[in-house]
């Protein structure tokens, strides 16, 4: 017998129908012996009608209470799926984040969790009883109700496994698995049955949105084995075959994992860019500029700083669209007169495409094979970020999909390595 945390998302508890479907797959595992905490979102579309409520009252909501509506959709589906439960002849019981409690700060619609007190639930597991717990949510210190933030219910599932030394943490999701790509791209992307924790991470911060940064984040530092799978099989498919499908992100890497020189391709079209030309070259100029920026809560994500010509230079950067309008204010009205900018160059038209692989640590010149692929369609590259086991370009919109199906070809990642 061993304990499983199962993740849900909000398609796969879209319904009536898909929650008793759920509570079938979970019943299966419970009837095997094994002990099963489950944390499902809110249902499909809940959230997002929530918030635009909030913002029909008002365009800049308080966080604190956005967080008490935005949190009452993950317990409408909790106790939705314990009732489902129950009705198969499951014991069930639920419980919101803050009865757990699952403590974390004050930074409200985007909280991060300290810690999980476990007591409750391990009673409740020793009963007999399956739990659910609710996702995307937890309690500050003053007892306030806090959100994760988007996709936080993938984050509270590995924070949970990783709290209670879960054997695995099942996501279940409306994909498959871990693609090479967008299928949606390209037709030929494969789904790999296995991938490296170093790997996943980069792809979730490169924008792979099958899982949340923040939930990777968790299961590298807690290694928790994390499985995506899908939801949409039939709930009664076979235990054993359930228990090997998906993709598994692993921390033991191979022999085999690192011949692959790039493992998958991500793209983001969450990229603004920012272009402060005819700065003053001096020291601290660069702080002097992302300073006010980072204060500002505003993750910066490329940088670029140009050769001075006559004492003068270009900086760049990239932020997330969703923080474009703040920057582009900031830097306007304060950062830009403080540091004596020439001009403010302001492009929402760009994209970032990124190659990910252990392998890359091992190989030389894959980046230039990615800039080959991509002059061959004669797409010009604006900016340019690696790290050990990546390399991620800023290109036009435009040339997204065009510089994806290039790159997938030229690293032959169609072919069963």
């Amino acid at each position: 017998m061993s304990l499983i945390v199962h993740k849900y998302g909000g398609t796969s508890m879209g319904s009536i129908e898909r929650i008793q479907n759920v509570a079938r797959r979970v019943a299966k595992w419970h009837a095997a012996g094994h002990q099963v905490v489950v944390v499902p979102s809110a249902m499909s579309g809940e959230t997002n009608r929530l918030l635009g409520l909030a913002k029909e009252l008002s365009i800049q909501p308080d966080p604190r209470e956005l967080d008490m509506l935005a949190a009452t959709g993950e317990q409408a589906s909790s106790a939705l799926l314990a009732m489902a439960l129950a009705a198969q002849g499951v014991p069930a019981r639920s419980y919101a984040g803050w009865q757990v409690p699952v403590k974390t700060d004050n930074a409200y619609t985007r909280a991060r969790i300290s810690s999980i007190d476990d007591t409750r639930i391990r009673q409740d597991l020793d009963a007999g009883r399956v739990v659910v717990v609710t996702g995307f949510q937890g309690v500050d210190e003053e007892g306030n109700i806090t959100t994760l933030g988007r996709g936080g219910s993938d984050t509270s599932a590995v924070a949970v496994a990783a709290a209670m030394k879960a054997s695995e943490c099942l996501i279940y999701t409306d994909v498959d698995g871990v693609y090479t790509t967008d299928p949606r791209v390209v037709p030929e992307a494969r789904r790999m049955k296995v991938l490296s924790f170093e790997e996943m991470l980069e792809m979730a911060s490169l924008g792979s949105k099958v899982l949340q940064i923040r939930s990777v984040e968790f299961a590298g530092k807690y290694k928790v084995p994390v499985r995506v799978l899908s939801s949409m099989t039939d709930p009664m498919i076979p235990l054993e075959e359930e228990m090997s499908s998906g993709t598994l992100i692993t921390f033991e890497e191979d022999q085999k994992m690192e011949a692959a020189v790039v493992s998958g391709i991500a793209f983001s079209r969450d990229e603004a860019k920012f272009t402060l030309r005819a700065v003053p070259d001096t020291p601290g100029v660069a702080y002097s500029i992302l300073g006010p920026i980072a204060a500002a809560n505003i993750e910066v994500d490329m940088i670029l700083q140009n050769l001075s010509v006559q004492g003068t230079t270009d900086f760049s950067f990239t932020v997330s669209r969703n923080d474009a309008l703040r920057t582009k204010e900031l830097l306007m009205n304060q950062v830009g007169p403080a540091v004596g900018a020439g001009e403010i160059v302001f492009d929402e038209a760009v994209c970032k495409v990124s190659i990910v692989g252990i392998g890359m640590r091992n190989h030389a010149g894959i980046a230039s094979s990615m800039f080959r692929a991509l002059s061959e369609e004669g797409i010009n590259i604006q900016m340019i970020s690696t790290s050990e086991i990546k390399t991620s370009v800023i290109i036009a919109d435009k040339y997204m999909e065009l510089a994806v199906r290039a790159l997938h070809k030229t690293f032959e990642l169609d072919q069963e390595k």
